[in-house]
């Protein structure tokens, strides 16, 4: 089992909005002892929203989406999970609920009345047809609440809308109550070093012999070509079960000693 993200959305391959689910996302797993598997940025294009939704769907993985489950004409996430799913959209009573209290609370808020039937209001309810069977996810900030369907792999899909303000505490929340089961359940070691004036070429074989030695840790390089203050330099580091990724990372800088190479602690 793995935990994927998929971010939805034109305004964010365009470059109009900045993604920043990304680095949350990682924040909230790594306070719960979670990482990310793989991150997955999507268009609002109705196909390949469908042909994503379904491979993850079709795995064992816990995938958050963020984005596309509004009303609007480019909205196409609750549809699209419908598809992949092979089921119809329907209005979820609960969601139904929410939603018309969302539009009383708001009225009250104006000093208005409300007519709930009108062609607006009933147009907003839009919002709460999910794929059929689908759970709802309370919306703290809004009450316009967010989807969870499960898929054949036996994985579970958590949609939630694309403004931080409303998916970040409902991510946490769907942690919290569905999968702290998980939280905390791999032991994990990672540390690294700054390898100076050397090519990832000479330290690849070096990478390999750890790797070979140590089978459930891996090696990693980030090398970088410096600039006006800062000299050319590889990031190298040793992550991955603690006793073997602690005795891979002990092996890799006696092999840097061995080599003469310069490197400081990170």
């Amino acid at each position: 089992m793995a935990f994927g993200l998929i971010i939805i959305g034109d305004e964010i391959l365009s470059g109009k909005r900045e993604d920043k689910h990304f680095a949350k996302v990682l924040e909230i797993f790594a306070a719960r002892g979670l990482q990310l598997a793989w991150v997955n940025y999507l268009g609002d294009d109705p196909a390949r929203i469908t042909n994503a939704l379904r491979q993850a769907l079709a795995t064992d993985d816990i995938v958050f989406s963020c984005g596309g489950i509004g009303a609007t004409p480019d909205d196409h996430t609750r549809q699209c999970a419908a598809a992949a799913l092979g089921v119809p959209v329907v209005l979820h009573p609960d969601a139904r609920l929410r939603i018309r209290e969302r539009m009383q609370e708001i009225a009250r808020e104006k000093g208005e009345s409300v007519d709930l039937d009108t062609a607006d209001n009933l147009h907003r309810l839009k919002m709460g047809e999910f794929p059929e069977g689908a759970e709802i996810i309370d919306n703290p900030y809004n009450r316009i609440p967010g989807f969870s369907i499960k898929g054949a792999g036996g994985g579970m899909l958590h949609f939630v809308p694309g403004f931080p303000v409303m998916a970040w505490p409902m991510i946490e929340a769907v942690l919290e109550s569905r999968h702290a089961h998980l939280f905390h359940q791999t032991a994990w070691f990672e540390q690294s070093v700054l390898v100076y004036e050397i090519a990832e070429s000479t330290l690849t074989p070096l990478m390999e012999r750890i790797e070979a030695a140590y089978p459930q840790a891996k090696v990693f390089s980030l090398p970088s070509v410096g600039d006006a203050t800062t000299r050319r330099h590889i990031e190298l580091g040793v992550k991955g079960e603690p006793e073997q990724a602690k005795a891979g990372f002990a092996r890799l800088l006696a092999e840097l000693d061995a080599m003469g190479a310069e490197y400081t602690d990170l």
